[in-house]
């Protein structure tokens, strides 16, 4: 038996591919079942926080002239 997929024949390397995509298609089809079902009942919601006026704090005890 040889170990090398250089060397395996038409059958081996139709099989490889095979596998990898069912399992490609597996892992996609979990991974959206999982993001699908967390989402239920939940809602997101935002907060809008307007900006005011400018505000200087300093360390200093100094007055600022502008």
């Amino acid at each position: 038996m040889n170990h090398s997929i250089y060397s395996a024949d038409r059958a081996t390397h139709l099989k490889v591919v095979v596998v990898a995509l069912v399992a490609g298609i597996a892992v996609a089809g979990f991974s959206i079942t999982a993001r699908s079902g967390s989402d239920e009942g939940l809602t997101q919601t935002a907060r809008v926080i307007k900006a005011g006026k400018p505000v200087v704090i300093t360390s200093s005890n100094a007055s600022l002239v502008r």
